[in-house]
């Protein structure tokens, strides 16, 4: 189910599953009635994640009303890990880079900051923030990590010298 809605170029966890090709992909972004239906499901998804997406246009996000709820389950179940990794996955194949870095950075705050996910959090660290395209928006959200992680001169995901002095 979920693989057909966020196909990737890449084989998933279901052997039968075919990658998608770059042509497929660009027929994908050309069609309205695709990409409505790929925000429908990712709206979905968020939804059973406890999150909604308040900006289409910028991917912006917040908590739902029954996030406690939604993030015990987050918590509980770790294949949900797998499944948001995917989701990030296909963001980028399908033009949202910037959709991306919100559900990342939603992450990283709820597991770093809040202390909310604290079962994601490794999730987040290792697979969630690497899916990130842009590499400028990539080193924003490792410094952003780095910033809150601890205790900090544990953090392995970027150099320490040059976070202290990212700007």
């Amino acid at each position: 189910f979920l693989f057909r809605l966020f196909p990737l170029r890449e084989h998933g966890m279901n052997w039968r599953a075919k990658p998608l090709t770059c042509q497929e992909i660009l027929a994908f972004k050309k069609s309205e009635e695709v990409m409505q239906r790929f925000l429908r499901a990712y709206q979905l998804m968020l939804r059973f994640y406890g999150i909604i997406l308040v900006n289409k246009e910028t991917g912006e996000l917040k908590r739902a009303e029954n996030w406690a709820e939604r993030f015990q389950n987050l918590n509980r179940f770790s294949h949900n890990n797998l499944r948001i990794t995917r989701i990030l996955k296909c963001l980028g194949e399908m033009g949202y880079e910037h959709y991306q870095v919100h559900l990342v950075k939603f992450f990283l705050t709820e597991t770093l900051v809040k202390g909310t996910l604290p079962n994601v959090k490794r999730s987040a660290l290792d697979y969630f923030l690497f899916t990130v395209r842009s590499r400028r928006k990539r080193r924003e959200l490792v410094h952003y990590a780095w910033q809150y992680f601890r205790p900090q001169g544990s953090f392995v995901w970027g150099p320490h010298d040059k976070l202290l002095k990212y700007r």
